[in-house]
């Protein structure tokens, strides 16, 4: 992948996402026996947390990546519309949504319990939404249609995008002014999508719409053929699971990417970080080919997470780039931004494991840190590093350091097996990334006193405990990169021999 992605250049691109927001909500926690009064798993709650859904998934993936987000879509007049629109109070997020009180807010809540979904409950009235509101929503589009660099048809089938004429309008908008339009189709009816830049069904989808078996590459070349022409599509990308994805233009030809997921826990929200991805990158100047590919190693990301997650560009742009160095994308599971490593986090306390908390800059890497990390996870089941990203270090350390960048030291970090989490934060002292995170164990090596640790009074406040860690003498950052200074090219300076 020679491609070189301005990742800085997302912060300027703005999208509109129009679909079908929705309030997810997950309570976390374990089954350890049976009702006594029906045959039934008792389900243990030790923790909640609530989540854009739906069309809003799209949205903080795209604000992950770091774009400027609008968002158009309906909720109802009760107190989960209350909180999805408090999850919508982001810097970069316009929330347009219409309140209609003819109709529940969209909610779903998943119980999970060990990493795994035990059961899903939906509240919902599917159903077209009224004409007045159709009108409005147009209104929006035609308007922010002038400002944004591309926009989404989020399509979860409750109503929002089969009003008649919505889609169809957004298109001819889009079109008229020149930018990219995608949609993630739902249901069978996919002629309100005519004219689209792109459509992003998955395989099942394809087959349903098109009324044909897809059982083999030739059997879906020919099916995306046939879609592409009848509904005028620029492009056609299909998501297969496990086979990756393909993607077509208009001149007939698939090109196949294979998947880049190492571990899957949870699919839920993949759909949502492909075509979050493929817009901003599309927006962004990044041709299709290489937009569909981003688009799949983000999906890769995400999947191996628990529960519905976004991409963050840190993420994203971690396993780019090692993939193009040839790491085969080794770190991007275990590389999180502070924000996603939360919910991680939540997932494994939910799960009554112990988390173990250490940082530092991790500069060369040598027997010392490894010394230290062991001990660490001795500690707990799960190890989060915190890493000093290279604006921290420099301050820290002076303009010279660090030696490796924040990508690489994260990269060294997640292939240990003894590390689960690696979080770059930019701060000076982990404090904040302590707060946030609330680790059950805060680890230090024993050359610092217990009243030098930097968090031992948030870890100790909430119950948690504070250890130091053997060091392993004669190692140190500082001591390799002076030997290496004194060494010439042919060795040495003591020993020029």
């Amino acid at each position: 992948m020679a491609l070189n992605v301005d990742w800085k250049g997302f912060n300027h691109r703005q999208i509109l996402v129009v679909g079908d927001l929705m309030l997810d909500r997950y309570l976390w926690g374990d089954v350890k026996r049976i009702s006594p009064e029906a045959p039934v798993p008792v389900f243990q709650v030790r923790n909640r947390s609530e989540a854009r859904g739906g069309a809003g998934n799209v949205v903080s993936n795209l604000v992950g990546l770091g774009a400027r987000v609008d968002v158009i879509g309906v909720r109802g007049a009760d107190e989960s519309g209350r909180r999805l629109s408090a999850l919508m109070k982001h810097p970069n997020i316009q929330d347009l949504s219409i309140e209609c009180p003819e109709r529940p807010t969209i909610t779903k809540t998943r119980i999970v319990a060990s990493g795994q979904q035990l059961l899903r409950l939906d509240e919902e009235q599917i159903q077209p939404v009224g004409s007045e509101i159709i009108h409005e929503v147009i209104r929006h589009i035609g308007q922010k249609a002038e400002e944004v660099d591309g926009i989404v048809l989020s399509d979860y089938g409750k109503g929002m995008l089969h009003a008649h004429g919505l889609c169809r309008s957004a298109i001819q908008i889009a079109r008229k002014r020149g930018i990219p339009i995608l949609v993630d189709p739902k249901g069978r009816d996919w002629e309100r999508y005519r004219g689209a830049t792109c459509i992003t069904p998955n395989i099942r989808e394809i087959e349903v719409f098109d009324g044909s078996p897809v059982e083999t590459n030739d059997q879906l070349g020919s099916a995306m053929q046939r879609i592409v022409r009848k509904l005028d599509l620029t492009w056609l990308l299909v998501t297969r699971g496990a086979s990756g994805m393909c993607l077509m233009s208009e001149d007939g030809i698939p090109l196949f990417i294979p998947t880049e997921a190492r571990q899957v826990y949870d699919v839920s929200g993949a759909g949502d970080t492909v075509i979050a991805t493929l817009s901003l990158a599309v927006a962004s100047q990044i041709d299709f080919p290489d937009a569909a590919r981003l688009a799949n190693l983000a999906a890769g990301v995400v999947v191996g997470k628990v529960g519905t997650q976004p991409i963050h560009r840190f993420e994203l742009e971690n396993v780019w780039r090692t993939q193009g160095a040839g790491l085969n994308g080794y770190s991007h599971r275990k590389v999180f931004a502070p924000a996603a490593a939360l919910t991680q986090a939540d997932a494994w306390r939910a799960n009554q494991e112990t988390i173990v908390f250490t940082n530092g800059c991790f500069d060369l890497l040598h027997p010392g840190h490894i010394h230290l990390l062991h001990q660490a996870k001795d500690l707990g089941q799960r190890l989060v590093v915190g890493i000093n990203a290279d604006v921290s270090v420099k301050r820290l350390k002076g303009p010279a350091r660090p030696f490796l960048n924040e990508r690489d030291r994260a990269a060294i970090l997640a292939s240990l097996d003894c590390v689960d989490l690696v979080v770059p934060f930019d701060e000076d002292t982990p404090e904040q990334l302590i707060r946030l995170l609330k680790p059950d164990v805060l680890v230090k090596g024993s050359d610092y006193r217990l009243d030098q640790v930097i968090g031992r009074e948030i870890v100790e406040s909430y119950g948690g405990k504070v250890k130091l860690a053997e060091v392993l003498e004669g190692y140190s950052t500082t001591r390799i990169a002076r030997k290496v200074q004194q060494c010439g090219p042919t060795g040495p300076r003591d020993h020029p021999e």
